[in-house]
């Protein structure tokens, strides 16, 4: 029995291979046959109650796909449509498990994230293909998932593209639900620290969406951020922001819109950027009527990722409509109302069909098997089908596009849709500005034509102008009256706004601040100008405006259309008394006393010494060896003659010739050289000095160490902003100085500083802005501008934050610049209107050259010294003259009449250049007539001698020659 053991157990083994074959031959046949029979695929879709477009989309898809022969030849798909409406998670669940028991090949939707949570659980544990077209909450995908929807960062990452390209700094986040959040994750990891903060809101469940849904606060959302609660859009009005991102859901934006007109959140000022996708789907036709009633309503923009004019759209549309009919429904369906949802339930289902279509031309052939979900069943085409979808979709030689455009996955990031392209529109016109793709925003619009499009909205606003009185920016004519408008008013802020507003041919009207202040932030709330541009009831603000950090952040500004700095404004010293004698004031009078001392005492040592030494006694006849009497010429008169002239560097026609009377004259000359230059060197930087300001006070750090002169500046004004902000410290000290002073050395509005100046008898400063006082000083010369500037800046045109004008109104204002229209219309208002030049030419204010040059107030002695000794000299001529006349007369034995007569007649006769001399014998009689006569004889006397001794020296010298 065991030898027939092994010959059994060849039999058995021999027989179940034959079974074996048999069987493998039975299921070929039958493979073959279910190949060649009619399949058939069902394909589940979940919807909410308001798909009813994705619902037609996806039903029209699935038909398009059965009458394309070339896809799924055999194979038929059934679109199952299950609507969940508002059904918990546990009957949803149980209405997919129904699904898959009866065989289902894919799951498409829904958008409900719980439902979508348990739907992606069951399709997990079933293995069945899960196809999701609505933004999901996980960051990745599970294994058996496949999103066709764009890739939440990319999106957030096209928002940060665009609020760069905006220019958008600050900005108000408001949103509808977590999963907006999650999206707008980028757009606040954006935003660094140091940037200016972003609000973010919550939107209220409505319908009155003008109040914050109110929530627990979450530690974690406010990191970089600011978080607020409150009435959601009053509150938004109240912070002055005007950008707003709006991440809410396409069906409330028009409610939303609604509301924020009645908080006056629509006005040209204010910027939405809604980041909904189906944006584009909606009427915004009522908008166009709110820009017509209040000239401009704000502008939209948004993002589409459909594009209506492609083919692809067009024709997807067109099957839609004719799907409907077959079915009896007729509908009303155009490519722009397109939802994004539909376009992507569309694309999806064509990408499953076709990758079907390939994967089921190899073994084994795809069909459906029921699967339950107790049992934990696994459908065994699932994995194959998915893996398969991903490789076809994620290799970069797929070119295959749909209604979304390029139909691509990338393998990267979990095969998540981030190649795609985001068209920017402004939804209100449904006008297309622009692409978004991975490589950043392109604009379809060049910088001038969008210029030009500002420029034409400008044109039909009339611009409201806000403006404060003040000299010469803006003045009243003398026949104002309320109801004047832009006539009663007149300056340069009137003649720069008319430059603009023909330059950009827009209409403006003029009106006054309430308050009169420029605007200073005061508890956190603005006052003034500011106040009025921040509650937009003015479109600009222009008046000697400056352009400073905190009124930056609050409201824009134009190029500034003039320069300045802070300056001190003082009154002029009043005049000295010209002295006539002031080229005596070099040196001292104790210095003159000495000189004068000195002048005498070397004029005496001159006339002793003189008479001393016998070398100064010379023959008055140089002719005669044995003169009976020698003379002295440094008689006391030629003394002091000698010293006059040496001291006055003029020299004499006689000399010392005494080695004593030499020294004395070698030392007068040292000394009158010494002298002569330091009264030269003095006289000069005392003239020099006098044209020079010889003021205390010459600038900021001057009035810093003094307490004499008391100084202040504007109240709530830029110039008090700047030293109460300085970290300067003598600025510093000064501020503490101003801010306890008592009284307070602060002025409501600058003509009263500019009077407290003027009645201030130099005792008070006042810092003002240059160009004021520039045009102050133009008119009241009593005025001046002391030291230079404080600080740089300008005065610019304000206007509401944000301001889509702002970019052509600084264009305007830098034209007028280029084309000196402005320094024309400062010529005009500074120094020709209203009594300007009055005190000269605006460049002799601070400092003048005229200054310099000495007038006869300063040398008028030295012409008087001049005039005083030519009438002395006269008097003396005079007294010579008779004294003379009466010793002709005595001489002459006549009468002292006709004596003065014929010296008269002698003097008159200009044409006689000799005059005879008349004189008889000496007598006794006439030598007692007087020593002069007597001198006169005797220098005669002396001439004859010398005339009979050259007659003799003559005649021997002809004798000698006879002889020889």
């Amino acid at each position: 029995m065991w030898r027939l053991l092994p010959a059994a157990l060849c039999v058995l083994l021999g027989l179940a291979a034959a079974a074996a074959n048999l069987r493998d031959r039975g299921m070929g046949m039958d493979m073959d046959r279910d190949r060649e029979e009619p399949r058939t695929l069902h394909i589940a879709g979940l919807f909410q109650d308001d798909e009813w477009q994705e619902i037609m989309a996806f039903r029209a898809a699935i038909e398009r796909v059965n009458n394309d022969k070339k896809i799924l030849p055999g194979i038929t798909l059934e679109p199952v449509v299950e609507v969940l409406g508002n059904m918990d998670s546990f009957m949803a669940s149980r209405r997919v498990c129904n699904l898959t028991y009866s065989g289902i090949a894919a799951i498409f939707g829904p958008k409900s994230r719980q439902t979508a949570n348990i739907v992606s659980s069951i399709a997990e544990t079933l293995e069945i293909p899960h196809i999701v077209t609505h933004p999901a909450m996980a960051k990745r995908p599970t294994n058996y998932q496949i999103n066709v929807y764009p890739d939440r960062s990319s999106l957030s990452q096209a928002i940060v593209d665009l609020l760069e390209d905006m220019a958008w700094k600050t900005f108000t986040i408001v949103y509808e639900d977590d999963e907006g959040l999650f999206r707008l994750q980028e757009v606040l990891k954006a935003h660094s620290a140091r940037d200016s903060p972003v609000t973010v809101r919550r939107l209220g469940p409505g319908p009155d969406y003008r109040q914050v849904h109110r929530e627990a606060p979450r530690p974690n959302l406010c990191e970089s951020s600011c978080c607020t609660r409150g009435p959601l859009l009053k509150e938004i009005q109240n912070s002055t922001e005007t950008r707003i991102i709006l991440d809410v859901s396409a069906d409330k934006l028009i409610d939303i819109f609604h509301q924020a007109k009645q908080v006056k959140l629509m006005g040209d000022y204010v910027s939405y950027l809604v980041t909904s996708l189906d944006a584009h789907t909606l009427d915004f036709s009522e908008l166009d009527v709110w820009a017509e009633e209040e000239t401009g309503v704000s502008n939209i923009t948004g993002f589409r990722l459909v594009d209506p004019s492609s083919m692809e759209v067009q024709n997807a549309v067109h099957d839609w409509i004719w799907t409907e009919r077959l079915r009896g429904n007729t509908i009303t369906l155009t490519p722009a109302l397109v939802r994004t949802s539909s376009a992507l339930v569309n694309d999806a289902v064509h990408m499953f069909a076709r990758a079907l279509h390939q994967l089921d031309q190899t073994e084994p052939y795809i069909v459906e098997s029921p699967l339950s979900c107790e049992a934990a069943d696994k459908w065994e085409h699932g994995e194959r089908i998915v893996s398969f979808i991903k490789a076809k979709y994620s290799d970069p030689d797929n070119t295959e596009r749909g209604m979304t455009g390029p139909l691509w996955l990338d393998k990267d990031a979990d095969h998540m849709r981030t190649n795609f392209t985001l068209t920017l529109i402004e939804t209100r016109a449904d006008n297309a500005t622009g692409t978004w793709n991975s490589s950043g925003i392109h604009l379809f619009r060049s910088v001038e034509e969008m210029e030009r499009s500002t420029k034409e909205l400008l044109s039909k606003k009339v611009m409201r102008v806000v403006s404060k009185l003040g000299a010469p920016y803006l003045m009243k004519k003398e026949n104002w009256t309320e109801d004047m408008g832009n006539d009663g008013f007149r300056g340069y802020a009137i003649d720069l706004i008319d430059a603009i507003a023909k330059e950009l041919h827009f209409k403006y009207e003029f009106y006054l601040v309430k308050d009169g202040k420029y605007g200073s932030l005061k508890d956190g709330r603005w006052d003034g100008i500011i106040k009025d541009l921040l509650d937009r009831k003015a479109d600009l603000g222009i008046c000697d405006l400056t352009i400073t950090y905190d009124r930056e952040r609050a409201v824009d500004f134009t190029m500034p259309f003039m320069n300045l700095g802070i300056s001190i404004l003082y009154s002029k010293a009043p005049p000295e008394n010209p002295n006539l004698f002031s080229f005596l004031e070099p040196l001292s009078t104790e210095v003159w006393i000495y000189m004068a001392s000195a002048f005498i005492g070397v004029s005496l040592l001159l006339f002793i010494l003189a008479r001393v030494t016998p070398l100064e006694w010379n023959n008055p006849h140089p002719c005669n060896p044995e003169p009976e009497e020698l003379e002295n010429t440094f008689t006391l008169i030629n003394s002091m003659w000698f010293a006059m002239g040496s001291f006055l560097q003029q020299g004499c026609d006689f000399l010392p010739q005494a080695p004593s009377t030499r020294m004395v004259a070698g030392l007068w000359w040292f000394f009158t050289l010494i002298m002569i230059s330091s009264y030269t060197a003095n006289l000069a930087a005392f003239l020099t000095e006098a044209g020079l300001n010889k003021e205390s006070i010459n600038s900021a750090k001057d009035l810093a160490a003094q307490n004499k002169v008391l100084y202040g500046c504007l109240a709530g004004g830029s110039t008090q902003g700047f030293f109460a902000n300085s970290n300067f410290s003598d600025y510093q000290r000064m501020w503490s100085i101003m801010t306890a002073a008592r009284p307070s050395v602060f002025t409501k509005s600058n003509p009263e500083g500019v009077e407290r100046v003027l009645n201030g008898k130099r005792d008070y400063a006042f810092f003002m802005e240059s160009t004021s006082i520039e045009y102050e000083c133009q008119r009241k010369c009593d005025l001046k501008m002391v030291g230079g500037h404080l600080d740089s800046k300008g005065y610019g045109i304000a206007m509401p934050r944000n301001s889509p004008y702002r970019a052509v109104i600084s264009g305007a204002v830098l034209k007028l610049q280029e084309s000196g229209k402005l320094v024309q219309l400062k010529e005009l208002w500074w120094k020709q209107m209203d009594g300007g030049g009055t005190c000269g030419t605006g460049e002799d204010l601070p400092d003048s050259s005229d200054d310099n040059k000495l007038t006869m107030a300063h040398v008028g002695g030295v012409f008087l010294v001049l005039t005083y000794g030519c009438v002395g000299a006269i008097f003396v001529a005079v007294g010579e003259f008779l004294w003379s006349t009466r010793a002709v007369a005595i001489e002459n034995k006549i009468s002292p009449k006709e004596a003065l007569m014929k010296e008269i007649r002698f003097a008159v006769r200009c044409s006689e250049d000799t005059k005879p001399v008349k004189h008889r014998t000496p007598t006794p009689s006439s030598s007692r007539s007087g020593s002069r006569s007597m001198g006169m004889g005797r220098s005669l006397a002396r001439s004859l001698l010398n005339l009979n001794a050259f007659q003799r020296l003559g005649a021997g010298a002809l004798g000698g020659e006879k002889k020889k």
